[in-house]
């Protein structure tokens, strides 16, 4: 089967409902991002992403809560203890997050996410989440990026507010990072049976991973029904471990989101590219992201947007692209 017919079968899949099988995932990978096939794919893509989104984009705000030294020292992480990054800790009250999520809100973020390193404490995320709650109506979600934690603090969770988990299993979880996979999977689980839906990029993809590391990872994401999905580049980040491995071409970028467009489908109808990429958004992502604080791949707690990128450009993007915008209101 020639690559233009496997991109058409895998179009039809996608708007039946149907999932690609992990050699159609490869094989759609294997193909060259610098090609004119690769630009039929993004087409392709685009093309699905208008029907199963509806032709929306949002945006998703991300707050890093506090920049601190961690244990785990994953090989691409800014915050690892090891690498020696963090000088100065820090860390944002419930004050100053309120205040940001009234601003992302304000401007139309779709999702709010709370960004804490791993042993930030569940008891102390629900009450955040409790608190921006309190202060803040209206229809956007919250979205928690934290450690492992069971079902009933997932049930815990979603009762102060919470309608989103980010949590994924990275790429070569347990070789570039000091986690174990099936305490991941663990987490995973406890996402799937409760209320909450799951966020789940492919991720940190770098010039290292195999097309089938890549298949597998993504395949996760569907197994554990993952509602939002996409692909997050590794950011060579100085001073840590995977810094001398560059990061992946914005083509090879969308080129993989445009696989996740396709391999996801209905099942994962929100597909994000991180960071933020023009062609990916033309090449099938509804979503990039807006983030500010403490962020993994950062040397510094970013004061402000980082690199500069806010909901106006994301907005330009969609724009550009022809997406609607989702503009969520305060009610």
């Amino acid at each position: 089967m020639s690559d233009l017919d496997l991109i058409q079968r895998s179009k039809e899949k996608a708007l039946k409902g149907e999932r690609l099988n992990r050699d159609d995932i490869i094989a759609l990978l294997e193909i060259d991002p610098d090609s004119k096939d690769a630009e039929i794919l993004g087409k392709v893509a685009r093309e699905v992403a208008a029907v199963v989104t509806g032709n929306s984009g949002s945006v998703w705000a991300s707050i890093g809560v506090d920049y601190k030294k961690c244990a785990m020292n994953c090989d691409f992480c800014a915050f690892g203890r090891k690498w020696g990054i963090v000088k100065d800790e820090s860390e944002r009250d419930s004050r100053e997050i309120i205040e940001l999520v009234r601003q992302f809100v304000s401007h139309g973020a779709r999702w709010i996410t709370l960004r804490t390193t791993q042993f930030y404490g569940i008891e102390r995320l629900t009450q955040v989440v409790r608190d921006i709650r309190a202060s803040i109506p209206g229809e956007y979600q919250i979205v928690v990026n934290t450690g492992e934690f069971n079902e009933t603090e997932a049930e815990i969770l979603s009762g102060a507010g919470a309608q989103m988990v980010y949590h994924t299993i990275r790429l070569r979880e347990g070789i570039n990072t000091r986690f174990k996979p099936e305490d991941r999977i663990a987490t995973l689980a406890s996402v799937n049976s409760s209320p909450l839906d799951l966020a789940y990029l492919v991720e940190p993809v770098g010039t290292e991973h195999t097309n089938s590391e890549i298949a597998d990872v993504f395949l996760t994401a569907m197994e554990y029904n993952a509602r939002l999905c996409g692909v997050m580049a590794r950011v060579p980040l100085p001073g840590t471990p995977l810094s001398d491995y560059p990061q992946i071409s914005e083509r090879r970028h969308a080129q993989i989101v445009a696989v996740t467009r396709l391999a996801a489908g209905y099942h994962a109808p929100d597909i994000c590219a991180h960071p933020p990429s023009r062609l990916a958004v033309e090449w099938g992502a509804n979503v990039v992201v807006v983030e500010t604080g403490a962020i993994p791949r950062e040397g510094a707690d970013c004061k402000t947007e980082w690199h500069g990128f806010g909901l106006e450009t994301a907005r330009d993007y969609f724009t550009n692209a022809g997406y609607g915008f989702y503009s969520g209101r305060e009610n």
